[in-house]
């Protein structure tokens, strides 16, 4: 089947039967907690900010008991789906502060430090099982902590990340954002295998219209796949036929891969790099149309998608290029 033959009706019929949504119920429910501890006031600030958000003000009982509190000092308190610790404190309060019964846990420990004299800071990565790493913050906010807090928060919980959504509402955007960087990258993957075949003389002869269809099922795939993940995320149940609605926001992802394949087919190597490159911006325009859609109930406007496309699809070039380059003088 060539790939200009098919359509949306078409593309959706066949990654309907790749996509098992029992398979994103899965991820709703895998289980994890998160340990907190310190500033008795601030513990309770800090743990009812992650829980507001559910409908109607009814924090569910399964969310609640995502959040445990425990003392510095419970090394023995079972760590069993225990992604973090969180100590929270102010200004000082880490100077003196006794880490190693928490550190036994095994546990990345990210102490928060309120202080409304500093600017928001933190580490550029997550503090490893048993060390710590100190973030700043004026004050307890989501605006505040979607700078370096709530990021690291999510990537503590990698495989996890739907459940953590779903149970904390303020993480939800930071949640589409992550699995949309990763649905992005499994898009550049696939284009990039599919271009490289069309590159191979006597491969891409016989594989060239089956690889180009194949790609274009696959990406298209990858994208619906990050919608249910994100509208799970967001406390929607899987639902295909609430995709249809959501149909306008990858729409116009058909033309970029095709423009895609024609830019590869025109630019010997560089194509690949541009294939790859559209694939990834076209993804990150379906995951963060549908969180903006999510988030604010309506779509973004054509203007505002647009020049987020064009904006990642430099981005993304710039590093498809870099890595085509970095191949070549390995080669």
């Amino acid at each position: 089947m060539s790939s200009a033959a098919l359509g949306a009706r078409d593309l959706l019929h066949l990654v309907r039967k790749g996509i098992d949504p029992s398979a994103v119920s899965a991820h709703v429910r895998k289980p994890f907690r998160f340990f907190l501890c310190g500033d008795p006031a601030l513990v309770a600030e800090f743990r009812a900010m992650l829980l507001r958000g559910h409908p109607g003000g009814t924090v569910p009982p399964e969310a609640a008991a995502c959040l445990e509190t425990i003392t510095p000092a419970s090394a023995s308190v079972a760590t069993n789906d225990a992604r973090a610790i969180f100590f929270l404190g102010r200004d000082k309060d880490f100077n003196g502060a006794d880490f190693s019964g928490l550190a036994s846990l095994g546990l990345p420990i990210l102490c928060v430090t309120l202080d409304p004299r500093r600017a928001p800071s933190g580490p550029a990565t997550p503090p490893l099982g048993g060390s710590w790493a100190e973030y700043a913050v004026p004050f307890l906010a989501p605006a505040v902590l979607r700078g370096r807090l709530f990021p690291h928060i999510v990537e503590t919980a990698r495989g996890a990340e739907i459940a953590v959504g779903r149970a904390l509402p303020p993480l939800r955007e930071t949640v589409a954002a992550k699995l949309t960087r990763d649905a992005a990258a499994n898009s550049l993957k696939v284009a990039i295998a599919s271009a490289v075949v069309d590159h191979i003389p006597l491969v891409g002869i016989v594989l060239g219209a089956m690889a180009s269809a194949g790609d274009m099922v696959a990406i298209t795939g990858i994208q619906i796949l990050l919608l249910m993940h994100i509208e799970a995320a967001y406390g929607k149940d899987p639902d295909m036929h609430r995709l249809w609605k959501l149909l306008p926001v990858i729409g116009g992802g058909l033309g970029w891969r095709s423009l895609a394949r024609e830019l590869s087919g025109f630019v010997p190597v560089a194509g690949i790099a541009i294939k790859g490159a559209i694939a990834y911006a076209g993804t990150i325009v379906v995951g963060e149309g549908v969180t903006f859609f999510l988030e604010h109930g309506a779509h973004m406007t054509k203007h505002d998608a647009a020049q987020l496309y064009e904006r990642t699809k430099d981005d993304a070039l710039r590093f498809a290029r870099e890595t085509v380059a970095k191949l070549r003088k390995r080669s």
